[in-house]
């Protein structure tokens, strides 16, 4: 079985590692109704998605 002849380090680890890392979502907050969504995504609330009428709203 291979065993590691000296203990990694922390840098050395860390430096493996340093793509590793969580992104922020994109939110923004729509023009028209206020409400927080996604960029590039349709508001559910309203149904609109660059300025269009996509889908009939949810009541």
């Amino acid at each position: 079985m291979a065993v590691p002849k000296r203990k990694t380090t922390k840098s050395r680890a860390g430096k493996r590692r340093s793509h590793i890392n969580v992104t922020a979502k994109n939110v923004i907050e729509d023009k028209k109704s206020g409400e927080y969504r996604l960029s590039h995504h349709l508001d559910l609330k309203t149904g609109f998605y660059k300025g269009r009428q996509v889908i009939d709203p949810k009541e």
